[in-house]
């Protein structure tokens, strides 16, 4: 279980999951100012306190892409062999992904990080999540 604040309407992913981007209907006007400074994310600090989730790290993902995106590029399994964080590379490189396309490409920063983390990575990371909040670069 990832905690997060809802930010969308009820029942708003009928069938299979759907990516969303910044024009979303199913995006509440309070779930956009959550989005645009990341406060939806703000739970998933329980996540962090349950050894469940780290701060910086590859973001998790729901199974139903997980399945898309490892059927396209196997190498993305090893993303599922760490620890998922708040924030990741991927995320403030990249930011938010509207398709799969797109979430292979992010995915690839997150690999980067992988191979090369280190509590400097780590840093780096955070400070540019920083940034990134205080700039309202959200969604």
């Amino acid at each position: 279980v990832i905690y997060k604040f809802r930010t969308m309407i009820f029942n708003s992913e009928t069938g299979n999951p759907k990516l969303s981007n910044k024009n979303e209907e199913r995006i509440t006007r309070i779930g956009k100012f959550l989005r645009k400074y990341r406060i939806d994310e703000i739970p998933n600090f329980i996540n962090v306190i349950k050894c469940d989730m780290s701060i910086a790290g590859p973001r998790p993902e729901r199974q139903f892409f997980i399945d898309q995106i490892v059927e396209r590029n196997p190498d993305f399994t090893k993303l599922l062999k760490v620890k998922p964080g708040i924030t990741s590379w991927g995320q403030v490189k990249y930011g938010y992904a509207t398709n799969v396309d797109e979430m292979l490409e992010r995915l690839e920063y997150d690999l980067y990080y992988i191979k090369y983390r280190s509590l400097w990575f780590d840093i780096k990371i955070f400070l540019y999540t920083i940034v990134t909040i205080l700039k309202g670069k959200g969604l």
